[in-house]
């Protein structure tokens, strides 16, 4: 069970990680020699991976035919698995509108 558990902590880890790196990207916008669009690329990846943690945590609740701890957590991880992948999106596309800005306004050198 340790290693289901670690499941949910690593999708955990990994959606905050998700958020945080678009906002470090957001904070830096400022100075022009600081875009990092491998930041948006490890932000979208790892959202993907904590929702593909989240589908194997399910499989595992299944493969353990724990019904009720499926019936009790399936609401609550669809609602957060989408809230995770809206917010990256939303964070990701920020960043895309403020560098694109950026670039139009000739702040690029």
């Amino acid at each position: 069970m340790l290693g289901a558990g670690l499941l949910n902590i690593g999708s955990l880890v990994l959606g905050l990680i998700a958020w945080v790196l678009p906002a470090v990207n957001l904070a830096q916008a400022k100075n022009s020699d600081c875009r990092n669009w491998a930041l948006s690329v490890v932000s979208v990846s790892a959202c993907a991976v904590a929702l593909c943690m989240q589908i194997f945590y399910s499989e595992h609740l299944v493969k353990i035919q724990d019904w009720s701890a499926l019936m009790d957590t399936s609401h609550s991880t669809a609602w957060i698995s989408t809230m995770l992948l809206v917010v990256t999106i939303v964070l990701n596309t920020i960043t895309f509108v403020v560098y694109h800005k950026n670039i139009n306004n000739g702040n690029e050198r």
